[in-house]
């Protein structure tokens, strides 16, 4: 997200870009079979979510859905002091997220507001669509064989989540692990939970919280305050794919030396809604709704 609380929040963003967001659906498995089959390791499930993730890329992008996210500004007894609301409309092009601001505060946005809005998304789309684009993220992208060196999985066990087999592993930085640059480090400081589809190979609920205090810049440009946690769901949409349903976040940092942040962040995904086939994915184009159950 684009919010400013997020941009507070490397040590968990981290942990989320590496688990979240990633997954495809592969044949599902004989019925029944998870009872008598062994639990496989944690690096050979995260190895099949990330060899998969091209095909992931394909699917999301033939689908827009809706992101409303409230936050609440909490003061140092934990009382709400303020509450703000934006509402996104969210695609994806290229493999690279985008999203469009609709409403802010419970209000349309102006129609001055709402073009300044489209532009921005329309170069946005612009820039992502050239080919070989990347993004400064990527750069710092963590690989699921620099995951495990820095993150160790345990205690791995088979649950229900939402009605599906699902199989869950506990995870914790290696506080001697040896890092390069701001992402890894920041996951030598998290630990959590985080539960895999069984049938789909996909991370369908991911926690974690933030063990120690987190710097950025030497605390100079943002510190997050231990015990900053976060949960990351998302499900199967139409039987096809996965996409996010929520996220929450409790954070407490400071950024740039200015007074601390203390927030509540909840983040609700809905209205997903297929591209027609010969719509092309870019702002404004002919979706159709999910048929009704």
């Amino acid at each position: 997200m684009r919010s400013s609380p997020w941009l507070a929040t490397s040590a968990l963003v981290a942990a989320l870009a590496v688990f979240g967001g990633r997954g495809i659906v592969l044949p599902p498995r004989a019925s029944g079979a998870s009872e008598q089959t062994a639990i496989p390791d944690a690096g050979t499930m995260l190895r099949e979510v990330e060899a998969h993730q091209k095909q992931l890329d394909k699917i999301r992008e033939n689908y827009t859905f809706r992101a409303v996210q409230t936050t609440r500004q909490l003061d140092s007894s934990g009382n709400t002091k303020k509450v703000e609301t934006e509402e996104h409309e969210v695609f994806f092009v290229n493999g690279h997220r985008v999203e469009k601001l609709v409403r802010k505060d419970g209000k349309d946005l102006t129609p001055d507001q709402a073009r300044k809005e489209q532009d921005r998304v329309n170069k946005e789309v612009v820039k992502i669509s050239q080919p070989g684009y990347r993004d400064n993220t990527e750069k710092d992208d963590i690989t699921v064989a620099r995951l495990l060196q820095i993150v160790s999985f345990s205690r791995p066990r088979r649950v229900s989540l939402n009605g599906r087999d699902t199989i869950a592993f506990d995870f914790a930085g290696d506080e001697h692990a040896k890092t390069h640059g701001r992402d890894e480090d920041a996951l030598k400081k998290v630990s959590g939970t985080v539960w895999i589809d069984e049938a789909d190979r996909e991370v369908s609920r991911m926690s974690a919280t933030l063990d120690e205090n987190y710097h950025v810049g030497f605390g100079l440009l943002a510190s997050v305050a231990k015990g900053s946690n976060m949960v990351f769901d998302q499900a199967l949409i139409r039987n096809e794919a996965w996409l996010p349903t929520a996220i929450t976040l409790h954070l407490q940092a400071r950024a740039l030396l200015v007074a601390g942040i203390r927030a509540d962040v909840n983040i609700r995904f809905d209205q997903y809604k297929k591209f027609q086939t010969d719509a092309e994915q870019q702002p404004g184009a002919t979706v159709t709704a999910p048929p009704a159950h």
